[in-house]
């Protein structure tokens, strides 16, 4: 009797420990699968990436220095719209996917990706690359009209940091972002006038507060009081041509400029750099901003690297100037 109650205890034991290891690997099989793909939100919906992605594409120009900085290979890439700061400039085992004026889409097909970064310029082929990648991820983040401009750039690197499992290194970014908007806020007067400038083919022009083309967000989200608001401007990248009197005449206490030319046509014989083009101006030179020294420049590479830290590396030069004030 005793044997027998020895056999039963035994064989209850095994099935227990069998029943156990069934659960344990069952666990450990969730976990594996959890660990394989990572679910986000896009601009067109949610999506399930499997990671880590063997084959990446990227096209837009606001997350270049993000994923080099990420040591994030590329297949295949906007090369040609690349800045000349980028490292990714001159690897020569990224396929060149070209401008958005000349693309040469079909390039990808041969890389055959498993995620492609697409928005800003090439953001007119998402449904191409759709079709010519059917196997891929085509992840869209450009920043949402109605939407925050600083929280869609936050939303934009918190969602590579997902895909590309850098969540660590995206809040530090983010984090380095708020901070310089936080000294910029601290020490910007909302009794001082802002004017955002656009330098392009030798010419300076307006860029509108909201939607003017890369500096017109800055007003909204570090509350800058403008210097002048015109009626039906645009988001040209060029931006709006008024008047170099009209723009004296609204006698601004700060000037926030881009410099257009130096990001695609610096080496140019006939390119002028912005602070020549200011200077030149006879109608610019007796305004607040040019008399205090209150003009403060874009990163050289804005035009083609409008991503999150050129706009931090910005906000930092503006409020170094603020707090020098």
């Amino acid at each position: 009797m005793l044997k027998t109650r020895l056999m039963t205890f035994a064989a209850t034991t095994a099935v227990l420990a069998l029943t156990a290891c069934g659960a344990s690997t069952d666990a450990t099989t969730e976990v594996a699968d959890a660990s394989t793909s990572v679910t986000i939100e896009d601009n067109n919906g949610s999506h399930t990436i499997s990671t880590p992605a063997k084959s990446v594409v990227a096209t837009d120009n606001r997350t270049f220095e993000t994923l080099a900085a990420w040591d994030i290979k590329l297949a295949a890439g906007a090369v040609a719209l690349m800045p000349a700061t980028s490292p990714y400039k001159t690897d020569t085992s990224i396929i060149d996917l070209g401008t958005h004026n000349e693309p040469d889409l079909e390039a990808i097909v041969a890389v055959d990706p498993d995620v492609i970064v697409n928005g800003q310029r090439f953001t007119q082929f998402q449904d191409d690359f759709t079709k010519l990648a059917p196997n891929a991820t085509v992840l869209s983040l450009d920043p949402r009209e109605g939407e925050p401009f600083d929280a869609e750039l936050k939303r934009q690197t918190t969602v590579l940091g997902e895909v590309f499992g850098k969540q660590a290194e995206a809040k530090a970014i983010n984090d380095d972002f708020d901070a310089a908007v936080a000294r910029v806020k601290a020490a910007y007067n909302k009794e001082d006038t802002v004017m955002g400038l656009i330098a392009s083919g030798g010419k300076i022009n307006y860029a509108a507060p909201v939607t003017g083309r890369t500096l017109g967000p800055l007003f909204d989200f570090l509350e800058l009081t403008p210097a002048l608001e015109v009626e039906k401007s645009s988001t040209d990248h060029k931006g709006d041509d008024i008047s170099v009197e009209a723009i004296a005449e609204s006698n601004p206490d700060w000037m926030l400029v881009m410099d257009r030319d130096a990001a695609i046509s610096a080496k140019n014989a006939d390119y002028k750099p912005a602070n020549e083009v200011l200077q030149s101006s006879a109608a610019l030179k007796n305004v607040t901003a040019s008399k205090d020294g209150n003009i403060v420049f874009m990163p050289a590479d804005t035009y083609t690297n409008e991503g999150i830290q050129t706009y931090t590396e910005f906000l930092n030069s503006f409020a170094d100037a603020l707090e020098a004030k």
